[in-house]
């Protein structure tokens, strides 16, 4: 093979790779706690002076205590992110903790940089994803105490709490910080709003219907 293909095939082949592989930056040293001081943009966060690095980095109370379900859709995430945890930085993993009000929702959502694992640990939940076009396959499945499901990451999924008491579950995230897209919420409430000629398009719904939705996010217009 001549050079100039052998370095060609080499760049391809280091290309692919690094698609392959894609994630959260893998940590070259033992921890790389996040600096929130810095005013560096990186990709995630500027490493902590280690001599500097303290338990407490790494370290998160309060997760015992259930969150408030007063909201619209009854339900409440806790994080338990890089944001709450430094020391979660170039880990990529989080979890969360999540209540949910009877009858309550964690609305349709995608976590574009991390999957999802859930383990219900009060309450029963009913719960599924979405599959991408052109199938829109949905699983979906019951689940009761101790019962665990997984939602992949960049897929459309949910939670629903149909039983009569309040449920708790607990969330672990293949990233330190995997983003969180509420569907209704990036529609109906992006600012500035979408063009409600082009949502009444997309849903094939009228203009007031449109607005009417997009006005259950912007009280105020």
């Amino acid at each position: 093979m001549a050079p100039t293909q052998t370095f060609l095939f080499l760049a391809f082949l280091a290309i692919t790779l690094s698609l392959c592989f894609a994630s959260d930056p893998s940590p070259l040293q033992d921890f790389c706690v996040a600096d929130n001081t810095s005013n560096v943009f990186v990709n995630g966060f500027v490493c902590k002076n280690p001599a500097m690095v303290t338990a407490n980095d790494f370290f998160l109370s309060g997760l015992n205590k259930p969150g408030d379900t007063s909201s619209p859709p009854g339900s409440k995430v806790t994080p338990a992110n890089v944001a709450q945890i430094p020391g979660l930085n170039t880990l990529g993993v989080s979890l969360a903790r999540i209540d949910y009000a009877p009858g309550g929702l964690n609305p349709p959502h995608t976590h574009p940089r991390a999957t999802e694992i859930l383990v219900v640990l009060k309450g029963t939940l009913y719960v599924g994803f979405v599959t991408s076009n052109p199938d829109n396959k949905l699983f979906s499945k019951v689940l009761y105490e101790g019962d665990v499901f997984v939602f992949p990451q960049g897929l459309i999924h949910f939670q629903f709490n149909h039983g009569p008491s309040n449920a708790i579950a607990f969330v672990g995230f293949g990233s330190q910080n995997p983003g969180t897209i509420t569907i209704a919420n990036a529609v109906f409430g992006s600012k500035p709003p979408i063009s409600d000629n082009v949502l009444a398009k997309a849903f094939q719904v009228s203009k007031e219907v449109v607005d009417k939705l997009q006005a259950q996010f912007w009280p105020d217009n």
